[in-house]
């Protein structure tokens, strides 16, 4: 059973010094926006649980998973209840074999400003895509 809790898991790959990062788009039943990996907690599954099976169902990756906590969470008001996200990301290596699952009907690899300015929807996905980015800036200085 599901809770009021969920993960949003950015993945990005490092190729010739430059990041790009993972978007898919939701199928049309699932309302065709573009987004990172997200999924919700289930009973007595941890964050990073639900994170590491939200990427296998996702995009098929189910080994080598490293989660790396950037510290960002968030709480949003959706169908009539309050909800808690917590956001992760996952380094892939560049030619990492990505499968997406029937919840979305393409994906992208892009510049985090790509991601931000162009493709995702909501303003809680775009802060999470720029704390990985500071994150990451700060830990390569």
């Amino acid at each position: 059973m599901k809770t009021n809790k969920q993960v949003e898991i950015i993945i990005f790959k490092k190729v010739e010094k430059e990041l790009f990062f993972l978007i898919l788009k939701r199928s049309p039943r699932k309302g065709g926006f573009w987004q990172p990996i997200t999924g919700g907690i289930e009973e007595k599954e941890t964050f990073e649980e639900a994170a590491t099976r939200e990427i296998g169902e996702e995009i098929g990756v189910i080994s080598g998973i490293k989660l790396i906590d950037i510290g960002y969470s968030f709480e949003f008001f959706d169908h009539g209840e309050n909800h808690f996200e917590k956001v992760f990301a996952v380094e892939v290596k560049p030619e990492t074999k990505i499968v997406i699952s029937e919840e979305h009907t393409e994906f992208k690899w892009v510049s985090g400003q790509v991601a931000i300015d162009q493709f995702l929807k909501y303003e809680k996905n775009k802060e999470g895509f720029k704390n990985l980015i500071k994150f990451l800036n700060q830990i390569q200085s």
